[in-house]
């Protein structure tokens, strides 16, 4: 393959192999010279239908290295992924600002931890980092859901974006923080009980107005962009299968195949990941000397 020719690190190429298993359901069995534009822009609509913009966004570009490598070798005659810059941006409304350097996430999980706001919103926003979930899946969860003796918080799927239920394995951070949070609304449907209305939910702005009040702006962090962190930082690592962080953040695939053979969902391997992702946070709330994930110390070449 051109791309181990070329000395990309061999979890690069597991992802451009990951993509292009994506790919090949529409367009795999075309000659590159006859794939057009709009065939091109299907594969990648079909990505961006399931909420993975940035997925989507890593497609375009892998079939644009491929174009130009075909348009270098005369198997075809241009690059038509790059005439589709543009056509995959996000939507105003999805585009979510997010911290993703290390040393800032600390930074931000520090400010968290000196929040003096309701104690509901606090416990909101230091278990946003932790768990993955998607801000109204977060707020609308039930005690119910929670099985602190398995260890998992179980989202049915009429409450989740995608329509298909979902599982979160539980840190023993995030179990820690859930008792203590437990404490404080159990009585209550709701984890995340609105204040003055405790019968529903906290206010879909709750986060966003604690981070506002940290003096962050909305052009530098929100609620939904606690998924991004997680989902860059996790990438990074290298040590994660991206179906499984794709998983955890319940992006839905789309090619039935894939879905056939995924194995358990991945399920101990996420069980790894979330205690990991945990310990990952708590090193760079602490301050601790954490490298940013892909040069990390004592990596061996």
């Amino acid at each position: 393959m051109k791309c181990e020719r070329d000395g990309l690190a061999p979890v690069t190429v597991d992802k451009i192999r990951w993509l292009l298993a994506k790919a090949y359901p529409l367009i795999g069995s075309i000659p590159i010279a006859q794939i057009t534009p709009h065939e091109a822009l299907a594969v990648l609509r079909k990505v961006e239908a399931t909420g993975a913009y940035e997925t989507a966004r890593r497609m375009r570009s892998v079939l644009s290295r491929i174009f130009r490598y075909g348009v270098a070798t005369v198997r075809c005659e241009k690059d038509v992924a790059a005439d589709l810059r543009g056509a995959i941006a996000v939507p105003k409304v999805k585009h979510f600002a997010a911290i993703t350097r290390p040393s800032e996430v600390g930074t931000l999980l520090r400010a968290i931890d000196g929040y003096t706001g309701h104690k509901v919103t606090i416990m909101a926003m230091r278990l946003s980092p932790h768990v993955l979930l998607r801000p109204g899946e977060l707020r609308q969860a039930e005690w119910t859901d929670i099985d602190f003796e398995e260890e998992i918080w179980f989202i049915p799927a009429e409450r989740m974006k995608m329509r298909r239920p979902h599982r979160v394995p539980l840190s023993r951070q995030v179990i820690a923080m859930l008792k203590e949070l437990h404490e404080h609304t159990h009585w209550w449907k709701y984890l995340f009980p609105c204040l003055g209305k405790p019968r529903k939910p906290m206010s879909e702005n709750a986060v966003n107005q604690g981070l506002r009040k940290l003096g962050y702006t909305s052009d530098q962090m929100t609620a939904h962009g606690f998924r991004a962190m997680a989902a860059t930082l996790l990438n990074e690592m290298g040590e994660w299968n991206p179906d499984a962080i794709e998983r955890q953040l319940a992006h839905v695939d789309t090619n039935q195949v894939r879905r056939a053979y995924a194995r358990g969902e991945y399920w101990d391997e996420r069980v790894r990941m979330m205690q990991h992702w945990s310990d990952y946070l708590d090193q760079l709330r602490d301050g601790g000397t954490v490298l940013r994930p892909d040069f990390r110390a004592g990596r061996k070449a």
